[in-house]
């Protein structure tokens, strides 16, 4: 990658880093606890623990891929970056831009 790539993506991968983010601060608001004694009726109250579910499961998913994308930002100037764990081959540079986070071509991930 060339150094004007390399900054493009250093600020593609800033920016998900952002929105995820905000993602994260969403969701932190609507996962709090659903009161037993609340009289919103019980087929509202099993509707809303089942969005709460939902909620933390968005929650987590969003915290691992804030985990993900900022260990990329660390490392996206070593030689190792955009290289598969697997195979070791390069990953392929559109797959890397969609997805900074990812450690694997489209061939190890689709099998690993």
């Amino acid at each position: 990658m060339n150094p004007a790539q390399l900054a493009e993506l250093k600020a593609a991968i800033t920016a998900k880093i952002e929105q995820t983010q905000q993602t994260i601060s969403a969701q932190q608001g609507d996962s709090g606890a659903i009161a037993p004694d609340n009289a919103i009726g019980r087929v509202s109250r099993v509707a809303a623990m089942y969005d709460k579910q939902v909620n933390e499961g968005t929650l987590k998913r969003a915290k691992d891929r804030l985990a993900k994308l900022e260990y990329a930002l660390e490392r996206v100037d070593t030689p190792e970056f955009g290289i598969c764990q697997y195979c070791s081959q390069p990953i392929p540079p559109a797959r890397i831009v969609a997805m900074p986070e990812s450690t694997t071509c489209m061939r190890c991930a689709a099998f690993g």
